[in-house]
């Protein structure tokens, strides 16, 4: 069978773009084919599962919950009226420098069609000052420096007393050097030590921390430089993005389930992995709630938290330094997702989506309708909003009806139109799932390879020494990790595309250089 693997890894309206093609090899497994295993079916295993099944490999996913697509997912519900929906996680942004997860989008919908794009991505501080990046320009260096031009944030007096010594790391972001300089600090701190003005700390910089779950103070300053990098001096692809049209679901995971199955693959969804053991002749075997079963290799993409689980009960994988190492991953704070089901609409200039900062724990607000064809139709039916709210890095020790409360109060403040509307329905969604990349943990994230030659990791948690992050990189460990077990075999793997891995210009990369220079001689002195 043809596949359009071609589209794997297209490349955007950056020329600049990185390519890395896999090693060399025949294009399918010949003969016989190899079993593997893929643990999770987020959008990590469904990467490493289409990679392998489109190269003639035997492919097993296994997927604990009903649905694919992890955090991603999605799974059906009835309203209290009747109408069946869609629920999940809440809402996720599909940016254009996501060239890896959008090709393996590409081999169900090639021209991306089920996403479409959102005009603008306000963000609204509670004193007033609203920011957009509609007219920022898309090229470096020009983005950030447009970025800060049209920016109410940045007052004259503030860019006047910044340290841009101190932000010299953020010209040249190269993967691992960045965590080599930056791990042992936390965003927070580096942000401070740029002298950064509070007034535009929140919206350039905080957002991305946010994106994480984390609070700057745990999140370290090399995950938020290179975000800075992949956004703003690394790309040209913009801060704007995508969204799917329809439900996860029905947009994207369902589509890729048939297409997986077209190439021979056994989608096990509602099934638990609950051993994994080396074999005697080098392949592992899986037990499942269902059954056990051979392989020739297997592929770990699951959440932190399960990581460490199976991890754990399976104590022949791997050797100690490595499940020590896998031991000691943390997960970030508890974050909520609270959709509401409105039986008025919010006012006809809200849009698609909106960052918050002041607002208490009010992080964003989605407006479905907008953008989503199922939201749509409950609007054109009943005339309400289908609103959804978030808070990240929640307290652990939250209690969950006040927060949820709080949630609603500020979007009368920020919508104050929805002060009058009842809540026709309503779903909340509270996970503490997502990784923490703390100060100084980069060194216990796995890699792609483990000590085992026919196990590998994937995930958004994994060390690439590539400059991806978020849902790019579980997309981008997903190949890689196909990859690694298609050399064994000899057959040509998945070719991924990053952002540039330096900084952009020959100019930046010589400031960052001389202070990097300056630092060893302050350090020699």
């Amino acid at each position: 069978m043809r596949t359009p693997r071609q589209g794997a890894a297209r490349r955007g309206r950056d020329r600049r773009a990185r390519t890395l093609p896999a090693r060399p090899g025949t294009p399918r497994v010949p003969g016989t084919p190899p079993s593997v295993a893929v643990v999770g079916a987020g959008i990590a295993g469904l990467a490493a599962a289409t990679a392998l099944a489109e190269r003639a490999v035997a492919v097993t996913l296994y997927e604990k919950r009903a649905y694919l697509g992890g955090r991603v997912g999605g799974w059906p519900t009835e309203l209290r009226d009747g109408t069946r929906v869609t629920m999940g996680r809440g809402f996720h942004a599909f940016f254009r420098q996501y060239y890896n997860l959008r090709g393996l989008l590409r081999r169900t919908d090639p021209s991306l069609e089920r996403l479409t794009g959102v005009p603008d991505y306000p963000l609204l501080n509670a004193g007033g000052v609203r920011d957009s990046f509609r007219h920022v320009p898309r090229t470096p260096p020009f983005s950030a420096l447009g970025f800060v031009a049209l920016s109410p944030s940045f007052r004259l007096a503030d860019l006047r007393a910044m340290n841009p010594r101190a932000a010299l790391p953020l010209l040249d972001v190269r993967v691992p050097k960045v965590y080599e300089r930056l791990d042992g600090t936390s965003a927070h701190d580096f942000l401070d030590a740029v002298r950064f003005p509070e007034s535009a700390r929140h919206l350039a910089f905080e957002v991305f921390s946010r994106s994480f779950f984390a609070d700057p103070r745990e999140l370290s300053a090399a995950e938020m430089a290179l975000m800075f990098h992949i956004y703003f001096l690394g790309s040209a692809e913009g801060l704007l993005f995508d969204v799917p049209r329809a439900p996860f679901p029905t947009a994207l995971w369902e589509p890729l389930a048939d297409y997986l199955t077209r190439h021979h693959a056994d989608v096990c969804t509602g099934t638990a992995v609950e051993h994994i053991a080396p074999a005697p002749d080098g392949g592992l075997v899986v037990t499942s709630d269902r059954d056990e079963r051979h392989h020739d290799g297997v592929v770990l993409a699951l959440d932190t938290a399960g990581l460490r689980s199976v991890v754990a009960r399976c104590g022949q994988l791997g050797d100690a330094p490595w499940r020590e190492r896998i031991g000691r991953l943390r997960t970030a704070p508890p974050f909520l997702v609270s959709r509401l089901w409105l039986d008025r609409p919010v006012a006809p200039d809200r849009p698609a989506f909106l960052g918050t900062s002041g607002f208490g724990t009010l992080d964003n607000i989605s407006v479905l309708e907008r953008y989503e064809d199922e939201a749509a139709r409950w609007n054109a039916r009943t005339g309400g909003s289908v609103v959804e709210l978030h808070a990240y890095a929640v307290p652990p020790d939250a209690i969950r009806d006040v927060e949820r409360k709080r949630l609603l109060d500020q979007l009368h403040r920020v919508y104050p139109e929805t002060s009058t509307a009842t809540v026709v329905d309503a779903r909340h969604e509270w996970h503490d799932d997502c990784p923490l990349f703390p100060v100084g943990g980069y060194g216990d994230r796995p890699t792609v390879r483990t000590p085992h030659p026919r196990l590998v990791v994937a995930g958004d948690v994994v060390r690439t020494g590539l400059p991806v992050a978020l849902m790019e990189r579980a997309a981008t460990s997903g190949f890689l990790a196909a990859n690694a077990l298609l050399e064994r075999w000899g057959v040509r793997g998945q070719t991924v595309w990053t952002v540039p891995h330096r900084g952009r210009g020959a100019l930046l990369r010589a400031l960052a250089a001389s202070g990097r220079t300056s630092a060893v001689r302050g350090r020699s002195d």
